[in-house]
């Protein structure tokens, strides 16, 4: 090796380390960057013209606060259907304005202030396992409660919570305009991109993008069938063509099982099948109708492929015919009250995940607070602030927020402090400040270190307006930010080592355990209970490669481990797609598979499933297998090796 190449390695950074500040540029979201621009800073636009220029006073502390709302409500909704957006939207400014409330019982020094940060957190933690809306309005709910403990104005509280709302009532009008002027319906175009994600693996058949393409429509079904079914639990107004996007999604099952056989065996597309199903993806984005007719049948190509244009043919049949689609409809679940209240107790206080969450973050707001009190910082609260924003279970890894937030914090107070050092006490304040609100709907596309580069001088510009301290007021962000991720690494990560590897191992057994109930299906259950096993199945192994992932991006041991996993997952998806290759060789007049068989297959793979809970190594014994059976039990072999070979802690392996 040559002394350029030993320099290079030694120079190298980590391979966590680059897995952590790794980012693909996400596309511009332009509609988002000029209602951003638009809705955050014009309350404070407002209240700059109504008191004559930047003074303070009454009409300035109202902009503020204003801008607060608008600035919580803006960032809110995501995309989706516009009652998902009003429903974030809500929940974010309803426990925003809770925490507005209870702030005021968290100020000062004292054991009254911890207790309530502590209760409040508790809460906050089981709240935010509801669901993704409830979890953004637990979030606020802390944020708001912190500002309010620290943030001094000439307001009373009922005019801080009025400008509050003021502020939120004006960005939801913009993100309803929005909407309004959107030409598509999103509920369309997520079932449209599966048939585009098809289309693509189709393309890469036999080519190296298969693999990469047959998880990108993976999660295109997973999205697509989310969305559908949400809406139609929500929605009383569109429940008929709802039931029939679900109902396509249905009908496409032989389509995606043709697909996966032909990528696994690498058998070139048909263009005529490719053509079709993009015209699929086109019709059923802009709702209009199937111009061209259906593609014929063909007897005289490999079986994937005939598959594969059977698939193409029923669905084409779905699509194309309002009577089809209306039989094809999937009927909307009733769910009654108990059960909704069963699953809700077993989401929050029966969950062990959940309640282990609740106590972490207690116990690390907790810290926070004291720290609030007896350290001397500048603008204590956000340290409570940090400590709620880095430690959310659903925005990814602890320790990847942590550091992602620091640097990103970093950055951006070295912008904020080049501002505030450059810019007159004016209207150009307001100009820096839409710029950088302008930024944040692509930042927050890319990771959350990027957002906070830019999401920091926003908060810094405001909050000089309302308390002007100088440059002074940089340093303390910055300060009070680090000490934040600092209290969320010891107390919330470091002291807690059975969360830094749980995740993953849980994801794996799930994925295992999901493997051995398609299996099952694919030979011994109907069509619908295979449509619905293999759809487990695959959303058990993208939740898989999320969970390593986030793995990948700790430092060492936890990335090792991770890392060490990744060829066994690897083999759970090729398993996976052997599996639907024996469906479609079954179904092309292949001979049905030995029960017997079958049985010592799925034993094999719970076994594999106890092995990984019971951190030993799998026996070598070969499983015996004919017919269409074959492929699958080589690839269960290669899975139980790969564990013995390479999964961490084993013998041989890292």
């Amino acid at each position: 090796m040559t002394d350029r190449g030993t320099r290079e390695r030694v120079l190298r950074a980590p391979a966590w380390l680059e897995e952590l500040v790794r980012t693909t540029p996400p596309p511009v979201p332009w509609r988002d960057v000029v209602r951003f621009a638009v809705t955050i800073p014009m309350p404070l636009a407002v209240a700059v013209l109504v008191a004559g220029g930047v003074h303070p006073g009454a009409a300035l502390g109202a902009g503020v606060f204003a801008t607060t709302g608008a600035l919580a409500a803006t960032l809110a909704p995501q995309s989706g259907p516009l009652r998902d957006r009003l429903r974030r939207i809500a929940a974010a400014i309803g426990f925003g304005a809770v925490g507005l409330v209870v702030g005021q019982y968290a100020s000062g020094g004292g054991w009254v202030p911890v207790v309530v940060i502590a209760a409040l957190s508790a809460v906050a933690a089981l709240i935010s396992s509801v669901n993704a809306a409830m979890s953004l309005g637990s979030l606020q709910l802390l944020i708001y409660t912190a500002l309010s403990s620290g943030l001094v104005t000439p307001l009373s509280l009922p005019a801080e919570i009025g400008f509050f709302f003021a502020g939120a009532a004006w960005a939801t009008l913009t993100t309803l305009v929005q909407a309004r002027t959107e030409p598509l319906d999103p509920d369309r175009t997520s079932v449209a991109a599966v048939f585009r994600s098809i289309a693509d693996l189709l393309e890469a058949s036999g080519s190296d993008r298969s693999d990469d393409t047959r998880r990108g429509m993976t999660t295109a079904l997973n999205a697509a069938y989310d969305r559908v079914i949400r809406s139609r639990s929500h929605s009383a107004g569109r429940i008929k063509e709802l039931s029939e996007l679900a109902g396509v999604l249905n009908s496409a099952a032989p389509l995606v099982e043709g697909t996966v056989a032909a990528a696994r065996a690498g058998v070139p597309a048909d263009p005529d099948d490719v053509t079709a199903v993009r015209a699929l993806a086109a019709a059923l984005e802009s709702d209009d109708v199937l111009t061209e007719e259906r593609p014929p049948p063909v007897d005289d190509a490999p079986p994937a492929r005939r598959a594969v244009r059977h698939g193409v043919r029923l669905v084409w049949n779905v699509v194309g015919d309002p009577e089809e689609r209306a039989g094809a409809a999937a009927e909307r679940p009733e769910v009654d009250l108990r059960t909704r209240l069963r699953e809700l107790a077993d989401r929050t206080l029966a969950s062990t995940e959940s309640r282990s969450f609740a106590v972490r973050l207690a116990l690390c707001m907790t810290v926070a607070e004291i720290a609030r009190q007896y350290l001397p910082i500048q603008r204590p609260y956000w340290v409570l602030l940090t400590v709620a924003i880095v430690l959310k279970p659903d925005f990814g890894s602890v320790f990847t927020r942590a550091v992602q937030r620091g640097a990103g914090t970093v950055l951006g107070v070295l912008i904020g402090s080049a501002l505030l050092a450059v810019l007159p006490r004016d209207a150009w304040v307001l100009v820096a400040m839409a710029v950088f609100a302008a930024l944040l709907p692509w930042a927050r596309n890319a990771n959350f270190g990027l957002f906070s580069v830019f999401q920091t001088p926003v908060i810094i510009l405001l909050l000089d307006l309302a308390l002007p301290s100088g440059p002074g007021l940089v340093g303390a962000r910055l300060v009070d930010t680090l000490i934040g991720c600092a209290i969320v690494l010891v107390f919330g990560y470091l002291l807690w080592p059975q969360t830094w590897r749980a995740p993953l191992d849980e994801a794996l057994r799930a994925a295992a355990l999901a493997l051995d109930a398609f299996v099952d299906a694919a030979f011994t259950g109907s069509p619908a209970e295979r449509r619905r096993a293999r759809r487990r199945n695959y959303r058990a192994l993208t939740e898989l490669q999320t969970q390593l992932q986030r793995r990948l991006a700790e430092p060492p041991p936890i990335s090792n481990r991770a890392a060490a996993w990744w060829p066994v997952i690897v083999q759970l998806e090729r398993t996976s797609d052997a599996v639907t290759e024996a469906v479609i060789a079954q179904r092309m007049g292949e001979p049905a598979p030995d029960l017997a068989q079958v049985a010592v297959l799925r034993k094999a793979i719970r076994q594999l499933e106890e092995d990984v809970r019971a951190h030993r190594a799998p026996d070598d014994a070969e499983i015996h297998a004919d017919g269409v059976l074959s492929p699958v039990a080589r690839e269960v072999d290669t899975a139980r090796r790969l564990v013995r070979e390479n999964a961490p802690g084993r013998r041989g392996g890292p």
